[in-house]
C-alpha cells in the first residue's frame, strides 16, 4: 500500500504543517508524562486545572477540523456555535475521566492532521472564519494550531519552558502579540526589545523598555512570568492584554 502524504506541494506550508504536528508531538509527550492523578492539578492558567488545559486543546482540534472542512466543501461549519458554547464544551471536557480526555485529545488530533492531509492544493487559499469572527485562508488554521500546541503545553506546568519552542514559532508569536497591542493602542510607551537580535517592538522613544532573550520576552509577552527579562531602568511592567 503507496503511504499518504499532504496533497499540498507548498515547501512553506509544509514546513508550517511540520512545526505544528510536532507541536503536537510535544503536548503529547508532556501529557503522556502526567499520571492520571495530575491532571486534576493546577495549570499555569489561573481557574484552570490541567484537565481543562486538555480538554480545551483537544476541542480546539476539533474546531479547526471544522473550519478545514468549510475550505474543502464549501459549506460553512464554523468553529463553534458560540463564545458561551466554547466555554461549557471546555467545562464539559474537564470533567471527562483521564482515559476519555487521553482519547479526546489523541483523536482529535489524528482527524484535524488527516484533514490538513487531504485537503486539495487549490483549497488552502479558501476564506473561512475564526471565532473571532476573522475572515482568513484556511492555510491561517495551521498557524492558529501550532501556537495553541506548543504553548498550552507549557501551560500544563509539567516542566516544559517557552525554551522548547521553536525560535520561527516564538518570533512570529511574538509578532502576533505586538500587533494586536498596536491595533489596540496598548503599547503605548512601550518598547520591546529581543536581545541578540535587531527584534524591536514598539515605540523608540519610549519611558518602558522590556529586554531579553527570544524565549523570556514570549513568556512575558503572553502573561506568563516574566521569563528573565529586564525592564530597563525600573521594574518589568505588566504585559498588555493580547488575546
Amino acid at each position: 500500500m503507496v503511504a499518504r502524504h499532504d496533497l499540498t506541494t507548498d515547501p512553506g506550508l509544509q514546513e508550517q504543517l511540520l512545526q505544528a504536528r510536532r507541536g503536537t508531538a510535544f503536548f503529547a509527550r508532556k501529557l503522556n508524562e502526567l499520571s492520571d492523578a495530575e491532571l486534576d492539578g493546577d495549570s499555569l492558567l489561573p481557574g484552570w486545572r490541567r484537565r481543562h488545559v486538555v480538554a480545551h486543546v483537544g476541542y480546539n482540534a476539533r474546531a479547526i477540523a471544522r473550519l478545514v472542512e468549510w475550505a474543502s466543501s464549501g459549506v460553512e461549519t464554523p468553529m463553534y456555535p458560540s463564545v458561551a458554547a466554547r466555554g461549557e464544551e471546555i467545562n464539559f471536557g474537564a470533567t471527562l475521566s483521564p482515559i476519555a480526555l487521553r482519547n479526546l485529545f489523541d483523536h482529535s488530533a489524528v482527524h484535524l492532521s488527516v484533514e490538513w492531509r487531504d485537503l486539495p492544493e487549490d483549497a488552502w487559499s479558501h476564506e473561512v472564519r475564526t471565532a473571532q469572527g476573522r475572515i482568513v485562508p484556511a492555510s491561517e488554521t495551521v498557524w492558529m494550531r501550532t501556537r495553541e500546541v506548543w504553548v498550552h503545553a507549557v501551560d500544563l506546568d509539567n516542566g516544559a519552558s517557552f525554551g522548547d519552542i521553536p525560535a520561527s514559532v516564538l518570533e512570529r508569536l511574538l509578532r502576533d502579540i505586538t500587533s494586536a497591542w498596536a491595533v489596540r493602542g496598548t503599547d503605548d510607551g512601550l518598547l520591546v526589545r529581543v536581545a541578540g537580535t535587531d527584534l524591536t517592538f514598539g515605540d523608540l522613544d519610549a519611558a518602558v523598555v522590556v529586554a531579553g532573550p527570544l524565549a523570556g520576552v514570549v513568556q512575558w509577552a503572553t502573561g506568563r512570568g516574566t521569563g528573565g527579562v529586564a525592564g530597563g531602568a525600573g521594574p518589568v511592567p505588566t504585559a498588555p492584554k493580547w488575546i
